[in-house]
C-alpha cells in the first residue's frame, strides 16, 4: 500500500528494497526487541551508528530524551543527518521527537514494528514524550520523510502485542464509519486480509491528518477513546498498555454517546473487549482519574474537550457537565463488571 501524501507510506513485505539511498549521515534507532529487524535495516541502508533502548513507555521520558541527544551529539551527526526508527509506538513518537529537536530538526524514517506503530504512531506528524503528571504532554510535530512499515516483523509480536494495535485501526474505523474496520476478531499476523486491513486503517488517519495537519479542528477526532485511556495509563503508572488503555476509553466514549442521545454502540465495543481481553481494572473511582483528567493535553482553556461517537461516522467534540460524567464513570463501572473486566 502507498498512501498520496508528502512523504511515501508504504505497508507489506519487502518494503526495506523501497527506501531511497540516504543522502547523507544517519543514525538508527531501535527497540531491544526487534535488533535483528534494526540490524537488517542498518545494513540495507548502509548506517553505521546504531543505538538500543528498551521499549515500552518507560523510553518516552525526559531521561531517556536526554540520552539519545547527548549521543547523536557524541556521534557528531550533522544537520543534514537522518535519524531512523526501528520499533513500536513508543520509540516512533520518541525518535519522532529527537528528531524534532536535534539540532532544531533533522529528517527521520520509521520503520514501525507493531500493528500500533503502523496505523497510528508513524502516521501524522505527532511526537512526543511523557511527564510525570501525565502522557505525551511535551511534543512536536514533525512529519517523517517516509515511513516502511514491514509486515514480516509482525510476526514476531505477542499476540496481546499484535491486537492492541488494532484497537487504534477500530477506532478509526468508528471515526470514519467504515464497518470493515470494526471486524478485527479475526485477524492474525498471519491474516491475508491483513495488509489490506491496515492499509485501510492509515488511509483513514492520512486523510483526517492531511485536512488538518496541526490539530486545529478535525484532527481531534483521533482523540477518540483517548482522554480516558490517557488517565488510565497514568494512574497505572503504564502498566496498562496503551491500545488497551483506548480500548477501555473507547467504552466510555460509547456510554457518553448514548447519554447524548446517539447510537448505542456497545455491542460492538463489547466484542472488542471480549476479544481483546484487558487485564482488568482495579476498582477505580471517578476522583482517582480526576488529576490526570484536568491535566490531559485536550483542554481548551479551562475547558476538557470529549470526543464523543453519537454514530459511526458522526462525532463531535465538545465539554461536557461534570454530573454527565459522572454519570457515565458509574456506568462504565457496570459494563466492566459485567465483562469480568474489573476486579
Amino acid at each position: 500500500m502507498r498512501e498520496p501524501v508528502p512523504y511515501p507510506i508504504l505497508v507489506g513485505e519487502g518494503v526495506l528494497k523501497e527506501v531511497p539511498p540516504l543522502a547523507g549521515p544517519a543514525a538508527l534507532l531501535f527497540d531491544r526487541r526487534v535488533e535483528g529487524f534494526a540490524q537488517e535495516v542498518a545494513k540495507a541502508l548502509g548506517v553505521r551508528h546504531l543505538l538500543g533502548l528498551p521499549g515500552g513507555e518507560a523510553a518516552k521520558s525526559l531521561e531517556v530524551y536526554g540520552k539519545v541527544l547527548s549521543w547523536l551529539a557524541e556521534k557528531g551527526l550533522p544537520r543534514n543527518a537522518t535519524l531512523l526508527v526501528v520499533g513500536g509506538g513508543t520509540l516512533t513518537d520518541l525518535g519522532g521527537f529527537v528528531a524534532a529537536t536535534y539540532l532544531r530538526g533533522v529528517a527521520y524514517l520509521a520503520f514501525p514494528t507493531t500493528t500500533l506503530a503502523i496505523v497510528d504512531a508513524s502516521v501524522g506528524g505527532k511526537t512526543g514524550i511523557n511527564l510525570p503528571e501525565g502522557k505525551n504532554l511535551v511534543g512536536a510535530f514533525h512529519f517523517p520523510q517516509g515511513v516502511y512499515a514491514e509486515l514480516r516483523a509482525l510476526k514476531t509480536l505477542p499476540l496481546p502485542t499484535f491486537k492492541e494495535g488494532l484497537v487504534e485501526a477500530f477506532k478509526h474505523g468508528l471515526i470514519a464509519g467504515d464497518e470493515a474496520l470494526l471486524k478485527v476478531e479475526d485477524l492474525t499476523p498471519q491474516s491475508p486480509r491483513l495488509e489490506a486491513f491496515l492499509a485501510r486503517a492509515v488511509a483513514v488517519k492520512v486523510r483526517v491528518t492531511e485536512e488538518d495537519p496541526l490539530e486545529k479542528g478535525k484532527r481531534r477526532l483521533l482523540n477518540l477513546g483517548h482522554t480516558l485511556g490517557h488517565a488510565l495509563e497514568a494512574q497505572t503508572r503504564h502498566a496498562l498498555p496503551h491500545g488497551m488503555a483506548v480500548a477501555y476509553g473507547l467504552l466510555y466514549a460509547a456510554l457518553l454517546g448514548r447519554a447524548l442521545g446517539g447510537e448505542d454502540l456497545l455491542p460492538p465495543v463489547r466484542r472488542l473487549l471480549l476479544w481483546l481481553s484487558p487485564p482488568p481494572l482495579p476498582p477505580l473511582a471517578f476522583e482517582d482519574l480526576l488529576p490526570y483528567l484536568l491535566r490531559d493535553k485536550k483542554k481548551v482553556s479551562e475547558s476538557l474537550h470529549w470526543v464523543v461517537p453519537l454514530a459511526p461516522g458522526r462525532l463531535v467534540v465538545r465539554p461536557l457537565p461534570e454530573g454527565l460524567l459522572r454519570e457515565a464513570f458509574a456506568a462504565w463501572r457496570e459494563e466492566l463488571k459485567g465483562l469480568g473486566l474489573l476486579r
